[in-house]
Parts: C-alpha cells; sequence; structure tokens
C-alpha cells in the first residue's frame, strides 16, 4: 500500500526585489499566480492534504489560491514573522497533526519543477529508506547556493553560501530546496533547529545532516532552469518564457502546428487537438478546448471556449466564454463574447458580434451585425448591419428566430420580438412586434421622388450668389 502524501508549499515571503505592493507568490505567470504551479504539481500526484504556508499578505494570497483550488484539499497555515524556511515549515505543523506520511516541501515562488521529477523523488525516496530525499542542481553560476556535501559519495550536509568554506565554495552541486521527508522525522527535527548561521535563520537544510546521521540521504539530478526560483520581475519574465516554450514545445509534439511558437501565447491547461494549425500571436487561455483540424488565424484570442473539429477561425477573431461547434467559419475580427453558443456549420464573419446567443446549425451572419441575448434556429440568414435591441435600460430581453428565417440588411429586432419560421424582414425594418411563420415584415416609411428637384435647388444657388452678400452680411463686414 502507498504510503500518504502531503505537501506543505511555502508563499509566505514579501519578496522585496519585485518592488512591488503585491505579494511576490500572486504575481501572474502565464495567467496564474506563481504560487499555483508547485500546487499544481503537488495535487497532481495526490498530495492531501496541501498545506500553503503564508505570510506577508497572507488573507490575499491565501484568497488567491482559494479562488484558483475552490475544490482542493487545502489547509493553510500561517508564518507570523519571517525567521528562515525551517521556521516556515514548522509553521504548518498544526495543519498536519494528523497526518502520518510523506511530506513534500515545495516552494511557492518556483514555478518550474516537473511532475516528473517529483515523481522521480518519490521513487527515490522509497528506495533509499531513509527519512529525506532531496533535489540538488548545478547551477552556471553557484553563487549564492547552498552547496550538497557528500563523504564517500554521501549527503551528510547542506553549507549556505555564507557559512561556507573557500574549499566547499568550489562544490558545483546545490541544493534546490526541494524535498521529501518522512512526518515522523520532521517536526521532532525541526524543533531542534537553532539560527546560529551567518544570517541569524532557522535554516531549513539543517534537516539534510540529521537526517543523514539516520540513514541515507537520497539527491536527484534536475535542470538548474527547472528549480530556479523568482527573485524579480527580470527572473519572472524569463520563468514565464521558459515556461511557455515548454509548453508550446509540448502541444507541437503532440501533432499541432504552430506558425510561431516565439509569439504564440497558451497557458497550462489548454487543451488542443492533432492537426490543428496556430497563426502568429495567437492567445489561448483559461479551461479552453481546441478540437481536431482546427485553423486559428494570426491574432486571435481565446479565453474560457471551447471550439470543435474543423472549424476556421480567421484573424482577430476574439472568444469569451464561448462554445463553437464543427466545421463553424469566424471572422475575421468576430467577437464571441460570453454564453454564445454556436451549433455546427455556423457562419460569423468580420464585426459580428454575439452575447448570449443561442445560433442553430448552418446559420450565417456574415457582416457588421451585434446577436445579443438570442435564440436563432438553423438555416437563417441574418444581413449586414442588423442589431438585436436586447436593453430597454433596465432589463435584457430575449429575440427569437425561427429555422429559415431570413433578416435584411439594416434591420433592428426590438426584444422581446419572435419571427416564426421561414419568416422575412425587409431590409431596413424595424421589428417590434412577433412576426408570424412565413411572413413578410416590413416597416419602411413610403419613399418620395421629387422629380427635377436637384435642378431647382442649383438654380436656387446660383441666383443667390449673382445677388451678393445681403445687406446684413455688408455691415459686418464694415
Amino acid at each position: 500500500m502507498t504510503a500518504p502524501l502531503a505537501a506543505v508549499v511555502l508563499c509566505a515571503g514579501k519578496g522585496t526585489r519585485m518592488k512591488s505592493e503585491k505579494a511576490k507568490v500572486l504575481h501572474p505567470i502565464l495567467g496564474k499566480p506563481l504560487c499555483a504551479y508547485p500546487l499544481i504539481r503537488a495535487l497532481e500526484l495526490g498530495a492531501s492534504p496541501v498545506v500553503p504556508v503564508v505570510g506577508h499578505q497572507a488573507e490575499e494570497v491565501e484568497r488567491s489560491i482559494r479562488a484558483h483550488f475552490p475544490t482542493a484539499p487545502l489547509r493553510f497555515a500561517l508564518q507570523k514573522e519571517q525567521r528562515g524556511t525551517a521556521d516556515a515549515v514548522r509553521s504548518a505543523e498544526s495543519a498536519l497533526k494528523d497526518f502520518n506520511g510523506r511530506v513534500f516541501i515545495l516552494y511557492g515562488d518556483v514555478p518550474l519543477v516537473r511532475r516528473e521529477t517529483l515523481e522521480a523523488l518519490v521513487a527515490a525516496h522509497d528506495k533509499s529508506g531513509g527519512v529525506l530525499t532531496m533535489v540538488s542542481t548545478q547551477p552556471p553560476d553557484p553563487t549564492g547556493y547552498g552547496r550538497v556535501i557528500r563523504e564517500m559519495g554521501k549527503v551528510v550536509r547542506i553549507v549556505e553560501h555564507k557559512d561556507a568554506t573557500p574549499e566547499q565554495r568550489q562544490v558545483r552541486e546545490c541544493n534546490a530546496g526541494l524535498y521529501l521527508v518522512e512526518s515522523s522525522f520532521l517536526w521532532k527535527a525541526l524543533a531542534n533547529i537553532r539560527s546560529t548561521n551567518a544570517q541569524g535563520e532557522f535554516y531549513l537544510t539543517d534537516l539534510v545532516e540529521m537526517a543523514a546521521t539516520q540513514g541515507p540521504v537520497a539527491a536527484i539530478d534536475a535542470d538548474f532552469g527547472e528549480t530556479a526560483g523568482v527573485n524579480d520581475r527580470v527572473e519572472l519574465a524569463a520563468r514565464a518564457r521558459a515556461l511557455q516554450t515548454r509548453i508550446n514545445e509540448g502541444h507541437m509534439r503532440n501533432g499541432v502546428t504552430l506558425t510561431d511558437p516565439a509569439t504564440t501565447y497558451i497557458e497550462e491547461g489548454v487543451a488542443i487537438g492533432s492537426d490543428t494549425e496556430i497563426g502568429p500571436m495567437v492567445t489561448l487561455s483559461g479551461a479552453t478546448v481546441v478540437g481536431r483540424n482546427v485553423t486559428i488565424g494570426q491574432g486571435c484570442v481565446l479565453h474560457a471556449s471551447s471550439v470543435a473539429d474543423g472549424t476556421n477561425m480567421k484573424p482577430y477573431t476574439v472568444l469569451e466564454e464561448a462554445r463553437v461547434g464543427e466545421r463553424c467559419i469566424l471572422g475575421p475580427f468576430s467577437r464571441l463574447r460570453p454564453g454564445t453558443d454556436l451549433a455546427e456549420e455556423v457562419h460569423l464573419g468580420n464585426f459580428v458580434e454575439t452575447k448570449k446567443a443561442r445560433i442553430g446549425r448552418g446559420s450565417k451572419a456574415n457582416h457588421l451585425a451585434y446577436l445579443g441575448d438570442a435564440k436563432i434556429g438553423s438555416g437563417v440568414n441574418v444581413g449586414a448591419g442588423t442589431i438585436t435591441c436586447n436593453y430597454d435600460g433596465v432589463n435584457k430581453h430575449v429575440t427569437e428566430l425561427g429555422n429559415g428565417v431570413f433578416i435584411g440588411s439594416d434591420s433592428q429586432l426590438v426584444a422581446p420580438v419572435k419571427v416564426g419560421d421561414g419568416a422575412y424582414v425587409g431590409a431596413g425594418t424595424t421589428v417590434t412586434k412577433d412576426v408570424p411563420p412565413g411572413s413578410l415584415a416590413v416597416s419602411r416609411t413610403p419613399q418620395v421622388n421629387m422629380e427635377g428637384w436637384v435642378e431647382r435647388k442649383k438654380a436656387r444657388m446660383a441666383k443667390s450668389a449673382e445677388a451678393g452678400p445681403s445687406k446684413s452680411d455688408k455691415a459686418s463686414a464694415g
């Protein structure tokens, strides 16, 4: 039987080098707060509970984490004063008082750690039989990092850079700060850590030396880029680029074509089917799902939307909380706002905007239309310049168009109103009452042709010019 697994994620620091009024772990990286990524990895491996340790702006950090993980098994702990990493982990003891098993120790400002690395950490821990297993790395410049000290090839301690001798500073293997620890050892060991070091802090790294006295301390190696933290906004941007590259390469290896990966923004969690082609400067965010054989043109923006197989999205189409059926054609410059639900083979063309609109199979609105709070049947043609007038200044009302309806250009549909199956609305009509099925609705003012009007107008203008300025004009000039 697999031993229980929990996680402690340190999210208490202020992050002074960010030069921000916002706590460091709340700064966004690809649409999520920085601290969300280690929390996601811990939850993926089945950690329960997961304990974020908060401190600086504790309420704001907790609120943000709960909003992003509303159903996760979270228990929050508070570090009242920032007195070092060991003190931060010790703050989680009461939240895990009823837990007996293995505990991940992760950092809220390390977003690039992979699930595979944590899985390897668990496997190494199970194999070693020790009470603590760690992740080590070899940064290009080890200055500032704790060195992993080995004797006869075995890990015996970690020495922080400020406390290291010149000889120890030559060691290239450094502590990545990620651990898996037996809870039966963890809390007792933390109680014995002292702040007798150059910084006067309670170092979590002291756990390693304590663990080495009780058995082997295994260390798995991870790429430095994966374990690098964030201390300022330059590093935040660097981690975001690295994460975006990782995400984009993953999609490409799964059969998605990205025309220009360097300008394609795809958040973690977006799903894309094979043989889909994505143009440059595209943004896919939130819980977006894109099917197979979809074409997404340059500059399109999709947030929390779904697009079914075979749809063609022309450049600069925008979707927000919308659902698009199979083989639709959208854009360019279409905007689908929340609540839009398109059936198969719907066409929405340039500068067409929808909001809370359900549109049936094969219906079309190819030019310059607003369709809000609308229920539109199949095979409907909506002409250019059509507006559903859904708001009376107080309430929103619904427009219903039956199957096979034809709406002429420049029509206004003043909701609440229904147009029955197969009915026609003539161009320029303002519809204020229901149109029966198969009817024609027209509300134009009768046209009047005034023959000879242009010539008479020209004659009056010429006569006025010959007469010269009026007396009042002369008086003004004088």
